[in-house]
């Protein structure tokens, strides 16, 4: 899998953050995840989701 699955993607600080804080430290980790468990993040937004999904679909993979 490529380098960029061990970093996020550019969705701004106040969403990296939150996802940091909720244990989502890289876009790996974020296969399979619930966007709707995603969207109660604070600071987490739909523009922010779209980029996310946008990032693991370019690897052949989603959210839940």
């Amino acid at each position: 899998m490529s380098a960029d699955l061990d970093t996020l993607p550019k969705i701004g600080a106040p969403a990296s953050r939150a996802l940091r804080d909720a244990g989502y430290p890289t876009l790996r980790d974020l296969v399979g995840v619930p966007r709707a468990e995603l969207a109660k993040l604070h600071g987490m937004g739909p523009k922010a989701l779209g980029i996310i999904q946008d990032a693991l679909e370019r690897h052949g993979l989603s959210l839940g």
